[in-house]
């Protein structure tokens, strides 16, 4: 398995892109995730995230994108979510990433107004297209299982209905997000279900109640179960350190440092980093 770290940590404690790709480099990890929009950027910034990652020999392995549209109820806001996912998908192909990380919505109106099966329809037909295109690329999709309670994906069982119902098997897959799967209460046995359809891993630390991307080490998840039992899978791609609203972003370096020190020490523990 790589290291890598998802560059929103830098960009929430307003450092410059360039600036956080470098460092990410200097701190020692192996890959680089790039939370961006390819419909907000332009094109200096656009090639100047690929020409910084090539320069310091960063691979860019996945591009995180949230897509709540994809489930709204009018046809055009699906329309216009389903081709911004393209566009995304189109970015993945020009930095050379592996995958999309895909966030969908939650059911709206506490699940009342629309009939659930409805708007979970609607999000299997659209990620489906989404995936039809993915595939044509040769790309894969990576869905992310959220740990909220009105989340249409916040359980591994939800997730493997999901996938099943989506049919793409090689290309609409998993992304494990270790502090997601502590938050809904699955127990490290239950990422089993998902061998062979992982197409991506993110880790983090949380207090077990509350969603909060924490280094390793500043909760409770059980980080080092987790991850062994998602290398008994058969998975051996990059593992992803998700960090988000550092409560001193003045000193972010120190909490990106504290997370790969840490999460390496797991890493190596297990053997399971090289």
């Amino acid at each position: 398995m790589k290291l890598g770290l998802i560059n929103s940590a830098w960009a929430q404690a307003g450092r410059d892109t360039a600036w956080g790709i470098r460092k990410t480099q200097e701190l020692g990890f192996d890959t680089l995730d790039v939370f961006t929009d390819p419909l907000e950027m332009e094109i200096r910034e656009r090639r100047g995230i690929k020409d910084t990652a090539d320069a310091v020999g960063l691979p860019i392995v996945s591009i995180c994108c949230v897509a709540v549209g994809l489930i709204d109820f009018n046809p055009s806001v699906q329309r216009f979510h389903l081709n911004r996912v393209r566009a995304y998908l189109d970015l993945c192909y020009e930095y050379g990433a592996r995958n999309l990380l895909l966030v969908l919505g939650e059911y709206i109106w506490q699940r009342e107004v629309i009939p659930p099966a409805e708007q979970w329809k609607t999000g299997v037909d659209n990620v489906r297209k989404a995936g039809e295109y993915a595939r044509s690329l040769g790309l894969e999709i990576a869905l992310e299982l959220e740990p909220f309670d009105l989340s249409l994906v916040n359980s591994v069982e939800s997730m493997v209905r999901f996938l099943d119902d989506v049919g793409l098997p090689e290309t609409v897959r998993a992304n494990c997000d270790i502090s997601h799967l502590d938050l809904v209460k699955a127990p490290p046995e239950a990422v089993q279900h998902l061998a062979g359809r992982i197409a991506h891993v993110h880790l983090s630390d949380c207090d077990g109640k509350v969603h909060g991307d924490l280094p390793p080490g500043r909760g409770v998840t059980p980080i080092a179960e987790y991850l062994a039992v998602i290398r008994r899978t058969g998975y051996d791609g990059p593992v992803s350190i998700e960090l988000e609203y550092s409560p001193e972003p003045d000193r972010i370096e120190e909490w990106v440092a504290e997370a790969y020190r840490e999460t390496d020490r797991i890493m190596q523990t297990l053997g399971v980093r090289h």
